[in-house]
């Protein structure tokens, strides 16, 4: 018989080309009467072209409003979206994002809940505004030129342009959305929300500005989170910097003429010098240049400080060929120590302490770290604790400043070479001198990972400036409150909940503040006299009132005696211009989304890629636990990031991006939502064309089995139907197969774990049905009676495989699906409305089972033997052949009553049994021969026109030549079915 997968006209084709004529011409006698599966359902899909006029006809017949009416009363189910940034055309990633959430969505409707998406957008911020600076650099135009609001009003626009064609690119995906009630973080009632949120911060005392080191990029000139950075390698100069001590606190006076020698990636940050870090359990020794090799700036007789362990190192660095150990110390030894700054006399006329750092190491360098605490988180934290100042030496656009000596008006990057010239300098008069050394001990250079802005890829600075923060510790105690929350809160993978909870552990106070022009401002007022941030309720609830009406320009637009009231003195106060983190504006989107009418707060699902552990989930969950104190979400999903077929990144440079628009076009949206489930999506994907091929070939099988399910399907009625106790035991163990593929997409609703659910569900239908199952029963649907019970129970079962393939399939082949659906029930009612088949607990039945992997494992035997006998040529196809099956007394027991030639599909088979024998074949479920292989030889008879068995009662029936007596019996009964139905239309 033919397999599934072939087209039925072969069928009929191979019938017609038979070498045996009388075979041949009875065949052609007999063709109308096989039952041939019939259906409108084409084998290829044509989805570039099919998928388009699916969306049409899904708006015009309102299929998103007949979805929310049908969702009245039922239990919520909400998946926040998390928003995607409205500047470009959306990329492979966007769409494993949206696909992954749109097949979790639609599989809720399906199992009962109400389901309300609603798609939201990121439009403010760096990104936003770095795409419009990018056409004004284009232009030669400045923006600086530009008044604000003229430039906000570029860069709405700019958003608003983007925003609609994603949307329209996401509809495309297949996403159901209510594309109509989207948020975007640029609306007015969005940025009145927002701004509120600040106000509780402000309100409930956490939010304060402060001085601290943050990530700044020169180029943008603001400051940046850690989720704005990438890391790239970058070539720094290294050097090695001798400080003079000019205070030994040492007993035996052992560091009299001794230089403390530091190492350093950042050459441009010694004229912030203040101070150097010393770890209290290292062993340093104070070493003598003995003698030396070219290049070397020490001279001989310097002596200078490093830690014991780090000794050959330092060397090798300052060219030392010789040298010997004067003192051995601890590191404890050094406490009251203070060295002079290595340019002292050129405008560093300063000391410098040594302080104990619990953060230094003898990894590399020399042990020792020099500290510049306006560019490092370490140094600042280590210098505030001990009063040492924190001097601000760069400015916003990285040059240093006009009171920094020697350095005014240098960038710092190109500061490496200034900056070893007046160390050089230095060491060359402190040797002429013969005093302890100071400046330049040695310099290289390192290639290694250096922090990027993912905006502009420039390379980043940690710098202090004033900026406002929101506390993670102290009374408000939210960084301990938001790892209690994390406690209630379900994580896919499990994993992932240790990576949020070790970011949330080790991060700094979060820093909101953007030295930008586009994005909400944060709202405040400083007064004057006293530095002191104003928290007054009736003045914040003003912003959000005046924001609600007029969005967030009002704050440039009006005066700020709008928001402060008659009572007070607008010269009294500093109204605030920087604006908020977007990562604040999007972590308080539950505040505006969540609580709606259908929408429940938290959510219980976010959905977002791994970096989003440092960016959106922590910001969400800080921002709703600082103002609400719970977490904004029951369970968080995460997905991997999407590489080529190569495991590299994706890149134009690289040829190797590929784009969800060029999917779509060349084959279709339900291929790339296909690869998005067959993936393991907790980990890094992989994509390309070849992977996109192989995803075509699975669609090819899934499609087909839809196809023939359909064709078979013919006529069906539900009077056809025969109960399950009628059903035999083949049709009973599918319906058993189907109940663990229910189980299975239960749990996956409930639990969130879809990985292996459809590779799993494709499994059974190429596995289990199409290579088995529909194999077997293609002799009965083509060819028994319309009356057999044996038909009317295959077709039960094709029917119940029909509705549980088609509506399992609705969430990930959105429009594949919708095309199998009505092909069979026509289009009054769209598959997307229907639910996931509730199966009868009778249904399942474990042993029954069991018993078919052991039946199967036999097949299997019998097949193989099969098709070594048609490659010796000793039968042609299964059919002309009969097996002599032995099976042992037990086997025959329990395998009573199977119909071999059925299970085998040949045309006969003789069993025979082996008396007190326990087993013939093995229990695993490949089977195994123990003894007596299935001998396999070509049947006796007659192949009869119609069924083209080989028996030997073919051609025995009078008046039905070349037919078996079944096909015999079948034929009969349709020439009177014709005949009464012609009297009584006569």
């Amino acid at each position: 018989m033919l397999n599934p997968n072939q087209s039925d006209t072969c069928r009929s084709m191979s019938k017609s080309s038979s070498s045996d004529s009388e075979t041949s011409a009875n065949a052609d006698l007999y063709r109308d009467t096989v039952f041939l599966p019939r259906t409108s359902f084409p084998m290829r899909g044509n989805l570039p072209k099919r998928e388009p006029d699916w969306l049409a006809r899904w708006a015009e017949i309102g299929l998103d409003a007949q979805i929310k009416q049908q969702a009245e009363g039922r239990p919520a189910f909400t998946l926040h979206d998390g928003p995607p940034y409205a500047n470009g055309h959306l990329h492979i990633g966007h769409a494993l994002n949206k696909i992954n959430k749109d097949v979790i969505n639609r599989a809720h409707r399906m199992s009962g809940y109400a389901v309300r998406y609603v798609p939201g957008w990121d439009c403010h911020g760096l990104p936003i505004e770095w795409k419009v600076e990018e056409e004004y650099r284009k232009a030669k135009r400045d923006k600086d030129s530009v008044p604000v609001l003229e430039f906000r009003a570029e860069c709405r626009a700019y958003a608003a342009k983007w925003l609609a064609v994603q949307m329209e690119e996401f509809k495309r995906l297949g996403v159901q959305a209510e594309w109509a009630n989207r948020y975007a973080t640029m609306d007015f009632s969005s940025e009145s929300a927002i701004v509120g949120e600040i106000g509780r911060f402000l309100l409930n005392g956490g939010l304060y500005r402060g001085l601290r080191p943050v990530m700044w990029s020169p180029v943008e000139k603001t400051a940046l989170a850690e989720a704005e950075i990438e890391y790239h390698d970058h070539k720094s100069t290294t050097i090695l910097v001798a400080f003079p001590i000019v205070k030994d606190p040492t007993p035996a006076q052992a560091l009299k003429d001794v230089s403390v020698v530091i190492w350093t990636t950042t050459p441009w940050t010694i004229p912030g010098n203040r101070a150097l870090a010393y770890g209290a359990e290292i062993t340093y020794v104070v070493l003598r240049v003995d003698e030396t090799r070219e290049g070397a700036l020490l001279e001989p007789g310097a002596k200078v400080l490093v830690a014991e362990a780090l000794v050959e190192n330092f060397c090798k660095e300052a060219h030392i060929s010789a040298h010997h150990i004067l003192y051995t110390l601890p590191g404890e030894a050094l406490e009251g120590a203070v060295c002079a700054h290595p340019l002292r006399g050129a405008g560093y006329d300063y000391d410098v302490p040594m302080l104990p750092g619990d953060f230094v190491t003898t990894e590399a360098g020399t042990g020792l770290v020099h500290m510049a605490p306006a560019h490092g988180e370490d140094d600042f934290r280590l210098c505030k604790s001990f009063g040492v100042e924190v001097p601000e030496t760069v400015q916003d656009d990285g040059t240093y400043a006009p009171w920094v000596p020697g350095f005014a008006g240098v960038h710092v990057f190109k500061a490496a070479d200034p900056v070893c010239a007046a160390l050089t300098a230095v060491m060359e008069q402190a040797n002429t001198a013969g005093t302890a050394p100071a400046g330049l001990v040695a310099r290289g250079e390192l290639v290694h990972s250096y922090p990027h802005s993912w905006r502009s890829r420039a390379p980043v600075i940690y710098r202090a400036t004033p900026q406002w923060f929101i506390r993670m510790d102290g009374e408000s105690a939210l960084r301990q409150k938001a790892l209690d929350a994390l406690d209630d809160v379900t994580f896919v993978p499990a994993q992932a909940r240790n990576r949020l909870t070790s970011m949330i552990e080790n991060r700094p106070d979060w820093c909101i503040s953007r030295q930008r022009a586009w994005g909400v401002p944060i709202a405040v007022f400083v007064e004057k006299r006293t530095g002191e941030v104003l928290r007054d309720a009736e003045v914040m609830q003003r912003v959000v009132d005046i924001f609600r009406e007029e969005g967030a320009d009002a704050w440039y637009s009006s005066p700020a005696s709008r928001f402060l009231g008659a009572d007070r003195n607008v010269d009294d106060y500093e109204q605030v211009f920087d604006i908020v983190d977007v990562w604040f504006e999007s972590g308080s989107t539950h505040s505006f989304v969540l609580g709606q009418p259908g929408l429940s707060f938290p959510a219980d699902l976010y959905l977002e890629g791994s970096d989003q552990h440092r960016g959106w989930f922590q910001s969400s969950l800080l921002e709703s636990v600082g103002t609400r104190g719970i977490s904004p979400f029951k369970a968080v999903v995460t997905n991997g990031f999407v590489l080529d077929e190569h495991g590299r990144k994706m890149s134009k440079s690289l040829g190797n991006v590929i784009a969800p628009q060029e999917v779509n076009d060349e084959l279709g949206a339900d291929i790339l939502r296909l690869w998005v489930m067959n993936s393991d999506t907790n980990e890094d994907l992989r994509i390309g064309k070849e992977i996109l091929k192989q995803q075509g070939e699975l669609y090819r099988r899934l499609r087909n089995t839809l196809r023939w399910l359909l064709g078979a399907l013919d006529g069906f009625a539900e009077e056809e139907a025969l109960p399950y106790d009628q059903l035999p035991e083949l049709e009973r163990w599918v319906l058993h197969r189907l109940t663990d593929l229910g189980g299975l997409m239960a749990r996956a609703v409930e639990t969130h774990e879809w990985v292996g659910v459809y590779p799993a569900l494709h499994g059974f239908c190429t596995t289990d049905l199409s290579a088995f199952y529909f194999d077997i029963r293609k002799d009965t649907l083509y060819c028994d009676a319309p009356s057999s019970l044996t038909r009317r129970a295959a077709r039960t079962v094709l029917d119940h495989l029909h509705r549980c393939l088609t509506t399992w399939l609705a969430p990930v082949l959105v429009f594949t699906a919708e095309e199998a659906w009505t092909a069979r029930f026509g289009d009054a009612e769209s598959v997307h409305m229907q639910a996931f088949p509730d199966l009868p607990a009778e249904w399942s039945n474990p042993e029954l089972d069991e018993r078919w992997t052991r039946l199967r494992a036999v097949r299997r035997i019998i097949t193989t033997e099969i098709e070594g006998a048609r490659r010796d040529g000793t039968v042609g196809s299964s059919l002309q052949a009969q097996v002599e099956l032995t099976l042992s007394e037990a086997e025959a027991g329990e395998f009573a009553g199977v119909n071999w030639s059925e299970l085998a599909i040949v045309s006969h088979v003789d069993v025979l049994i082996v008396p007190q024998s326990g087993s013939v074949y093995g229990e695993s479920e490949q089977g195994g021969i123990l003894h007596g292989a299935p001998v396999v030889r070509p049947a006796e008879g007659e192949k009869c026109a119609r069924c083209w068995k080989v028996l030997p009662e073919t051609g025995t029936r009078a008046g039905a030549p070349g037919l078996c007596l079944r096909c015999a019996d079948v034929v009969a009964e349709r020439e009177q079915q014709i005949m009464t139905a012609a009297q009584e239309g006569a």
